[in-house]
């Protein structure tokens, strides 16, 4: 048999909507900057901010910048749109929910959607814009700075409870959050999750940002009991250790006690995985933490950094669908994440070489 058929074989037994989605969509705005315009707003270099007032001149700065590239982003976007590039086909396997603007960046993001073969419902409302990202990039340090707007919108009764939305919800035996979407919904979050503890089907967050655990701790932490697999990154991890009093900055310990935390479902074990660039990724393989050495990569051929914990998290959800070992879920996060850094924003060749 060859790889090919391998491969197919593999994915023959998905299908549509298996993978559901939901968050912040957000066109994303990305341009090479230097120092001084990061220091003009404030920014680190490599950070993820919400937007303040402070940052509106910021927006209409960096598109007056002649080389500006638009891609469809939004943290648990990407990750969806990742995992259903390596899927190929079906199409659709990924379904993704968020609010846009009935505007011309709405339309973009509705038509980058369909191009990336993501069944998208958007709920479209007409009081704020679609939500933007500018990504400034140093380097290879990427600055993110958030201006919600429409994604900050969502209205759990005005689109996840209509039956049409939930019988989306109901196909899917995988659940993605990410963090970020607790600033903007956490009732959905939560109905979301307790459907997948209450049908045994496998639901997962990310930490997303060290604001998160820093100021939304508390819905964080109603959803936590329902979250059987967890991303995050080294940085984000060692915030949410600080914040829960783990007093410990050892990742593999902070994995350790992440994994003990209160779980509803107790059919099946949490599993953490926290990322640290390009250092080992660090997971609890049952009561073991492991160490999983990431792809080798050139520094020359890194272009940008921007989208890989959400690539990482795209591979890892498309051997997750297909209900692999974890070992090859991150090996499959690894080789996402690879391809993505070697290109501008969370982009894409056409097709994946990972077998």
């Amino acid at each position: 048999m060859s790889a090919e058929e391998a491969c197919a074989g593999r994915t023959a037994a998905l299908r549509e909507n298996t993978l559901f989605g939901m968050g912040n969509p957000l066109l994303d705005i990305s341009a090479v900057v230097d120092k001084d315009f990061l220091d003009k707003f404030g920014l680190k270099p490599n950070d993820q901010i919400l937007a303040e007032d402070k940052h509106k001149a910021l927006f209409e700065e960096l598109v007056k910048r002649n080389k500006v590239e638009y891609h469809a982003g939004g943290s648990t976007q990407n990750s969806v749109k990742i995992a259903q590039w390596m899927i190929q086909k079906p199409h659709k396997v990924a379904t993704f929910f968020g609010c846009i603007g009935t505007d011309n960046f709405g339309e973009i993001l509705k038509r980058k959607a369909e191009e990336a073969h993501v069944d998208a419902h958007y709920y479209e409302q007409n009081e704020e814009p679609t939500g933007t990202c500018a990504a400034c990039i140093t380097g290879d340090n990427r600055s993110l700075v958030a201006n919600l707007a429409a994604a900050n919108c969502y209205k759990k009764e005005k689109h996840l409870d209509l039956d049409s939305n939930w019988e989306l919800v109901e196909k899917a035996k995988v659940y993605y959050i990410a963090g970020f979407f607790l600033t903007v919904s956490p009732e959905s979050i939560l109905k979301v999750a307790k459907h997948a503890a209450d049908k045994n089907k496998v639901f997962c967050m990310n930490l997303s940002a060290p604001f998160i655990s820093q100021f939304f701790k508390e819905p964080l932490m109603k959803v936590m009991p329902y979250v059987d697999i967890l991303f995050g990154n080294e940085t984000e991890a060692a915030t949410f250790a600080k914040e829960l009093g783990f007093e410990t900055d050892d990742i593999a310990e902070i994995a350790r006690r992440t994994q003990n935390l209160p779980k509803e479902n107790t059919k099946r074990q949490r599993v953490v995985v926290f990322t640290q660039g390009k250092d080992d990724t660090v997971a609890t393989v049952g009561e073991k933490v492991t160490m999983f050495p990431v792809l080798d990569i050139d520094q020359n051929d890194i272009v940008d950094t921007n989208g890989a914990g959400d690539s990482f998290v795209g591979g890892f959800l498309f051997a997750l669908v297909q209900e692999q070992a974890l070992e090859e879920c991150i090996r499959a996060g690894h080789y996402a994440a690879n391809v993505i850094i070697r290109r501008v924003g969370c982009t894409f060749p056409e097709k994946p070489d990972f077998h």
